[in-house]
């Protein structure tokens, strides 16, 4: 063989076994007892669960910050004085239920406890009306509920569904099927008759008692949160349009003056004559719903290495910082895991490159070490980076993003050696050869791709914030370790975080990483896989 072929190949060996020592070099600086370090500060009950935009989440901000500077990482965000910062700040805009209550005879009924809406009132103050029995608010040219009622100014009251004989039938139809009248949104035809009579509100009586309406009351509480998710976006809502308070027999009962029995009584007489009633029950109420509008000042934190011969290439490694805060009833959630194990995870990484760095041995492409907030808001923070890069996206090769790989989940409980590798192929087959073969070389974990798997239930894909930049054609890698039992509960300790085994994941992230900033040719987007 040629002697100067011979040499090559020796230079070439030679290089790449330097390469690899380096990456085994600083990639010893994450260790298990850093990781735990960063970790009791960032999940502390000091920090009250880091809700997005809490000074809880900016504690965090600023402990991630000095880190970032301390790294000799550069802040790139405009602070809008000609000034950078570490802080990439943006707002979220949030509208809300407030004082929301149903008051009978002096006595207040709890929303989403005795009563609940369907729709969107806006009451800001308390509002008192006469309320009239208007049977089923039903009318047709064969039966009208409003024939002889006079309902203007004043609050109706209606019974849901329809009349039904004896035999099963239904009055309108005349057979067992159901009109329009009935069923899960009639509500609203009820609704918009009452207000074109000129009826102010609507209250309408549930067939439901007992524990099936303690469950429909808890379902439509949770629907009601959409109605108070924040946006990036100020939203302008219509909040007197149609709309009902739901309310039991009871209450019901007592807004009429009368009792249970007596209105269960009329209901039956409807049925029984299959005609509207011809003397209105009467009564009063007093009620507010009161919405609250709300900004929400956050921020990502953002740190820049510049890279060396490559540098307007930029990966980037993310995680988000925030958590959902404190529960209703004063417990603390700290989120040890979701995602204080990312963000602390980040900066062990960042330290990693900074060493090498320090030593002359920098990234060939540049890094945006990225800690975005509202993730648990919508994906907020990563969607407000996709629209707003701090780096052009058409620059960025690849995101890899951290989110909870701190903790076993079921399947796993046995063998804590995984992790769950979520789109790695989905835009790009090297970056799964990249992310497999430094797996095998330096860490041989296992590599879960059951959420990979378009298929998959769970849609994991969709679910953190490496998606936002997926939906801009650049390849990413989610890393998981799967949901737990403290999932989004006061349990998700530092103490049970399993840091000799999170420390494995996130050299995979550094190696990978590392391959990915260093290599001669950047990766290629040839895969288009949902």
């Amino acid at each position: 063989m040629n002697k100067n072929v011979l040499a090559g190949i020796f230079l070439t060996l030679t290089t790449l076994g330097y390469a690899q020592d380096d990456a085994t070099k600083y990639a010893g600086s994450i260790t298990p007892e850093d990781l735990k370090k960063h970790l009791v500060i960032i999940a502390s009950d000091s920090l009250e669960g880091r809700d997005t935009g809490s000074p809880g989440q900016k504690k965090a901000a600023e402990y991630v910050s000095k880190y970032f500077k301390s790294y000799g990482l550069q802040p790139i965000a405009d602070n809008g004085d000609g000034t950078k910062s570490y802080l990439q700040k943006y707002k979220l805009y949030k509208r809300s239920f407030g004082d929301v209550y149903v008051k009978i005879d002096g006595k207040k009924y709890e929303f989403n406890k005795d009563f609940y809406l369907n729709g969107l009132l806006n009451v800001p103050d308390e509002m008192e009306t006469p309320v009239v029995l208007a049977g089923y608010g039903i009318e047709e040219s064969s039966y009208n509920d409003y024939a002889n009622l006079d309902v203007k100014d004043k609050s109706v009251i209606i019974f849901e569904g329809e009349p039904k004989s004896a035999d099963g039938k239904f009055l309108l139809s005349g057979t067992s099927e159901k009109t329009k009248w009935s069923g899960p949104v009639s509500w609203q035809q009820k609704a918009k008759l009452a207000l074109a009579k000129g009826a102010k509100y609507v209250f309408i009586i549930t067939d439901k008692s007992g524990d099936d309406l303690d469950k429909e009351i808890r379902q439509r509480a949770v629907m009601s949160r959409r109605f108070s998710a924040p946006t990036l976006k100020p939203v302008q809502e219509s909040a007197n349009g149609v709309a009902s308070f739901v309310l039991t027999n009871e209450m019901a009962a007592s807004l009429l003056k009368t009792s249970t029995q007596k209105l269960s009584k009329i209901k039956t007489d409807l049925d029984k004559t299959g005609k509207p009633l011809t003397k209105a029950s009467t009564g009063s109420v007093a009620f507010r719903v009161e919405r609250l509008s709300e900004i929400i000042e956050t921020e990502n934190v953002a740190g820049f290495m510049e890279g060396s011969d490559k540098k307007d290439e930029v990966l980037v490694i993310s995680a988000h910082l925030d958590h959902i805060g404190i529960s209703p009833n004063g417990e603390i959630n700290n989120g040890a895991d979701d995602d204080g194990s990312g963000t602390v995870s980040i900066i062990e990484i960042a330290e990693a490159f900074s060493k090498a760095k320090t030593d002359g041995k920098g990234p060939r492409r540049s890094i945006l070490f990225l800690n975005v907030t509202g993730e648990e808001k919508g994906l907020f923070g990563s969607e407000y980076y996709s629209e707003n890069p701090l780096l052009p996206l058409a620059n960025t090769i690849a995101d890899l993003n951290i989110d909870m790989i701190g903790r076993v989940d079921e399947a796993h409980k046995n063998d804590p050696k995984y992790v769950y590798v979520i789109g790695a192929d989905k835009l790009s087959s090297e970056l799964n050869t990249i992310s497999e073969e430094a797996n095998k070389k330096y860490i041989n974990y296992k590599l879960d791709y059951t959420f990979n798997d378009a298929k998959d239930p769970n849609r994991f894909y969709y679910r953190s914030d490496h998606y936002n930049f997926a939906k801009k054609n650049i390849p990413v890698i989610f890393y998981f370790t799967g949901v737990h039992e403290d999932y989004h509960r006061p349990g998700d300790d530092v103490e049970k975080i399993l840091f000799e085994k999170q420390a494995p994941i996130v050299k995979l992230v550094f190696y990978t990483a590392w391959e990915l900033v260093n290599r001669e040719e950047r990766i290629k987007v040839d895969s288009h896989k949902e």
